[in-house]
């Protein structure tokens, strides 16, 4: 196959996992990068000194060697960047959330199917090994008919983090409830088999918005530490919070199952802990990353003594060993035609979910019902963007 030449919009932060994409021995190489932080671009050339380094995004996709394109920015800068992208005939991996807004979401779906480009969403969830074990319970009938599903999280682990940086203004945002609970919603629909057609949200801001601010002169340090707690004790936050810092919706999806995922900022510790109820059963994860467990129970007792237990090895990588099996994903998708474990219409509706949520939130809690996509738009992603 003819060499793959890979750019990253974004060579820091997030769009540092995007490094491993570049495997020379099997003809996927990063020629280019572009980032505004000098000390991303200094490390960035450090690692590829052979490769191009813009301080503007669009000059990168100018360079039409590149066929593929990493876009790790900020969430709002996302709709811009993929649209552009795909104009430009990149087959772009765009990390989740999709955009901001649904229109955003349905922008860029529109712009792939027209114009052939590859679009891949890095919902790395999917690729969990707690999660891939939890569906392959569910998708082998050991709980029966899914009928319910939970998801609390609590968001330990950058909680505070939020508070400090773009993060915290809905206008770069929407909420906290689609930039972090995106992840876990499209996991919930993934393993449901359906997607929401209904939501009901609630929430508040009820701590970070007594604590300490500093300066709009002062850039904001979103660096998570763990002896940042508690919270009402700390400075340095964002001079606007106008996000909630806890979440919850209640979600009726289209095959009839109802769930419901809940999501706290301000707590101590850091876990996902999804349960899903069947007609025979239930399943449970017990540690979301690691050394994690999956709990089933088929026949009634109490809640120590599961029926079966999964012990699962840690699995090196970042995102508890998810990163590097997803760019594989995308990078087989591009080159070869791979199944993804990633859906864009999945990545959508996931995004859906979160604005209506907190539009739900803040209009006295009222249903709100998720606009649906053009049966076309739905089929061509269905079939793996193939004509």
């Amino acid at each position: 196959m003819k060499t793959l030449k890979i750019g990253l919009i974004a060579t820091g932060g997030r769009g540092r996992h995007c490094w491993s994409a570049h495997d020379p021995a099997k003809g996927e190489v990063i020629v280019a990068g572009s980032d505004v932080n000098p000390e991303a671009q200094k490390a960035f050339k450090e690692q590829f000194p052979d490769a191009q380094l813009f301080d503007d995004w669009r000059d990168l996709l100018k360079v039409k060697e590149i066929g593929a394109v990493f876009i790790s920015t900020p969430d709002y800068m996302h709709e811009e960047m993929a649209v552009a992208a795909l104009e430009a005939g990149k087959a772009i991996y765009l990390e989740k959330p999709m955009a901001i807004t649904i229109e955003g979401c349905d922008r860029i779906l529109k712009t792939a199917m027209r114009t052939g480009s590859k679009l891949f969403v890095g919902h790395n969830m999917r690729h969990f090994p707690v999660v891939l074990k939890m569906k392959e319970i569910i998708d082998a009938g050991m709980i029966g008919e899914v009928q319910v599903g939970w998801c609390r999280h609590f968001v330990g682990y950058g909680g505070d983090a939020y508070f400090r940086d773009w993060h915290s203004e809905q206008r770069y945002t929407t909420g906290l409830l689609l930039q972090k609970g995106a992840h876990d919603i499209d996991v919930m629909h993934w393993l449901m088999g359906s997607y929401t057609k209904s939501v009901v949200g609630m929430g508040m801001l009820s701590v970070y918005n007594r604590c300490k601010r500093r300066s709009p002169k002062t850039p904001g340090c979103a660096k998570w530490d763990v002896n940042q707690y508690p919270p009402l004790t700390q400075t340095g936050f964002s001079p606007i919070i106008d996000v909630e810092d806890h979440n919850m919706v209640m979600m009726q999806l289209e095959n009839g199952a109802q769930m419901t995922y809940m999501q706290c900022h301000y707590a101590p510790d850091a876990e996902r802990n999804y349960t899903f109820i069947g007609t025979e059963g239930r399943v449970e994860n017990i540690g979301d990353s690691g050394a994690c467990e999956v709990h089933v129970w088929n026949r009634r007792g109490p809640r120590q003594t599961p029926d079966i237990i999964y012990k699962l090895k840690p699995v090196p990588g970042g995102h508890g060993g998810a990163d590097d099996p997803i760019t594989r994903n995308f990078l087989d998708f591009v080159r070869f035609g791979a199944k993804t474990n990633t859906s864009p219409v999945a990545a959508r509706q996931a995004v859906a979910v979160g604005v209506l949520g907190h539009k739900s939130m803040r209009n006295g809690c009222c249903r709100e019902d998720i606009p649906p996509l053009p049966k076309k738009l739905t089929a061509y992603f269905e079939n793996n963007q193939v004509k």
